[in-house]
């Protein structure tokens, strides 16, 4: 976005722009505190040393200067130093959260003992009898029956005919009517006007106002071309198209399916013939579990007290 800080008028004269509500706010942020660093210059509650040492450089305290000397923290009042804050007194765990150390117990823990008694025990598993297959044979079956009537499932479907033959084409009779008619070569121009308006132009943070003159046009009117003749109307009549064609048969196509036959008869049951066989077991098992009954005497600790130090 560009920027004005002058503007110009049409008599020709040039005025600066005044941002005052910007310069009341520049002068409050002067009298904000202000960080100057670490000082070299020895300084004590009511010192009235200024300028004092920056990094070897002389720096001129103001109203609000703050700065370190030691482990001391001093603010100047414009006459004054004083201090408001001192960290000598804190220790090493001043800066941190937590903090952790490891203890050794010293002592010992007395070894259990069990005192129980014998269980029962039963193993886990499981008992399979092997799949038998006799050994023999089946007899086949036999059919007795009579014969049954089919009807097929399906449709007729007559294919399109399309005569062959022709169609004479029609005589047609025309009748125009005409008349003259006049171009247009040029539409002409309409008037115009132009009034003088204020002019606005921004340069290197310079508004410039400046007049521009205005103009005025009565324009031009239509010209006409040759006259032309067109068709304004036609009439038209036409003669009956006749059909000469041959005869021709038309087809029909079937499409079915698969029906269903209800075959009348019996089936003679089949016999079996075959040896006898004993079947086969196996036991698949995994270790069983074994809970003893009894119980285990609770360990003593014996020890002294320990100091634990964190620094």
């Amino acid at each position: 976005m560009a920027d004005i800080s002058q503007i110009t008028l049409p008599s020709g004269t040039t005025y600066d722009l005044k941002d005052a509500t910007a310069r009341e706010l520049i002068k409050a942020l002067e009298s904000y505190s202000s960080y100057l660093g670490v000082t070299t210059t020895a300084l004590t509650d009511g010192s009235t040393t200024n300028p004092i040492k920056i990094d070897t450089e002389s720096v001129t305290a103001v109203v609000g200067s703050i700065v370190n000397y030691g482990s001391a923290e001093f603010i100047y009042n414009g006459s004054t130093w004083q201090e408001f804050g001192d960290l000598s007194a804190l220790g090493g765990l001043a800066y941190k959260n937590t903090a952790s150390g490891s203890v050794t117990a010293a002592g010992s823990v007395s070894q259990p003992t069990f005192t129980g008694s014998a269980v029962a025990f039963k193993p886990a598993g499981t008992v399979t009898v092997a799949s038998y297959t006799p050994a023999g044979t089946v007899s086949a079956p036999t059919f007795t029956g009579s014969e049954a009537s089919y009807t097929p499932k399906g449709s007729v479907t007559v294919a399109s005919y399309t005569p062959a033959g022709t169609v004479s084409a029609p005589t047609i009779t025309t009748t125009p009517t005409t008349s003259s008619m006049y171009s247009i070569t040029g539409v002409g121009t309409l008037p115009s006007c132009t009034l003088p308006a204020l002019a606005c132009t921004v340069a290197n943070e310079n508004l410039t106002l400046s007049w521009t003159n205005g103009s005025f046009s009565a324009g031009t009117l239509p010209t006409r071309g040759s006259a032309t003749t067109v068709v304004t109307s036609v009439s038209a009549t036409a003669s009956v198209p006749t059909f000469t064609g041959t005869a021709k048969a038309p087809t029909a196509t079937f499409t079915g399916s698969e029906g269903t036959i209800t075959v009348k008869g019996t089936i003679s049951a089949p016999t079996f013939t075959g040896t006898a066989k004993a079947p086969t077991a196996t036991f698949s098992g995994t270790e069983g579990s074994i809970t003893a009954a009894g119980t285990v005497s609770k360990p003593t600790f014996t020890g002294s007290a320990v100091t634990v130090t964190v620094s």
